[in-house]
């Protein structure tokens, strides 16, 4: 591939590659793609798989799968700038993994994690509050996931299995030598963004100081359970089925008044996540953590309490 990225960012979904994008895509030494997410490295040079979950074949549209047209991607890049893309689920994909190990020998890979519960708390209100999970209640989800992948929905429907970065990262770096992955935590973007952009810049061997902040998440205001998402979320979903027959900027403007209404007129920030649950959603997880403490050989035991650590906007604004 002659026209290649020098850097992926690879994941986790909901865990603040978005912001890390956008702070990367101000930097003068740094050429990002359009789309933001390819998922080229998912789709082995054929089309992708006919996921069946709400909206899955309206967002599969824009899938880049062809060789050329990936490589079309990176063609405006400066000889100065280095080349990103930036499509979470390659983390969680094992072959994606294998394919760019095999054709992107050079590569560099930065990872961001974010407390396993909390990123799929953000997951499910991502899809809730765009209309398109028909689910009102998070831990109910949870039980519905072997589920919904027997039944053909796309990954950003798997809540828990997204969060298990331990095994994740164990076979990435099977692949991948470490000096090449940058594992960063989502807590770092919010604590200390220009410090977090900076040890990226480091990482991709481009200049620091360049980026004088980052954008906030994509997060959603908050939809509470009643007449606006029994109503107005069927709506969605149907659209977004019909969405497919079309080219995928017609469906979203078209939506755009649909998820408006379906929002309100004001934001509102979502609600913490029960303690209790928390509790009750941990076991699924523990065993990954311990996995992840042993393979980075850091420590993520602070996500095994029962805390809710609230929104990226919540959290830099109590910063």
């Amino acid at each position: 591939m002659e026209r290649r990225p020098d850097f992926l960012l690879v994941g986790a979904p909901k865990a603040g590659t978005t912001a890390l994008h956008a702070a990367l895509a101000q930097h003068p030494d740094v050429f990002t793609t359009t789309p933001k997410e390819p998922k080229y490295w998912l789709c082995d040079d054929a089309p992708p798989p006919a996921w069946r979950g709400p909206g899955d074949k309206h967002s599969q549209q824009e899938w880049v799968w062809r060789r050329d047209d990936y490589e079309r991607l990176f063609e405006a890049a400066a000889p100065h700038q280095v080349r990103g893309e930036s499509t979470p689920f390659y983390l969680w994909s094992r072959s994606a993994h294998r394919r760019i190990a095999e054709e992107l020998p050079g590569v560099r890979l930065v990872a961001v994690v974010r407390d396993p519960i909390d990123r799929a708390y953000s997951n499910w209100m991502h899809l809730w509050c765009d209309g398109l999970e028909p689910e009102g209640d998070f831990e109910r989800t949870i039980g519905l996931q072997e589920q919904r992948v027997r039944d053909g929905w796309a990954p950003f429907w798997r809540y828990v299995e997204l969060g298990r970065y331990g095994a994740q990262l164990a076979h990435l770096y099977r692949h991948v030598d470490r000096d090449r992955v940058l594992l960063l935590r989502y807590r770092d973007l919010v604590d200390d963004p220009t410090g977090a952009v900076d040890r990226t810049c480091r990482f991709l061997g481009i200049r620091e100081g360049q980026v004088g902040s980052v954008p906030q998440d994509n997060s959603r205001s908050f939809v509470a359970p009643g007449w606006r998402p029994a109503l107005l979320g069927p709506a969605v979903r149907t659209g977004a089925r019909l969405g497919q027959f079309g080219p995928p900027r017609l469906w979203r403007r078209a939506s755009a008044p649909l998820t408006a209404a379906l929002r309100g007129p004001r934001v509102v920030h979502r609600p913490r996540l029960d303690p209790a649950v928390r509790e009750r959603l941990l076991p699924q997880f523990a065993e990954d953590v311990d996995l992840l403490c042993r393979v980075t050989g850091q420590d993520f035991s602070d996500w095994l309490s029962t805390a809710d650590r609230g929104s990226f906007r919540e959290r830099s604004a109590a910063g």
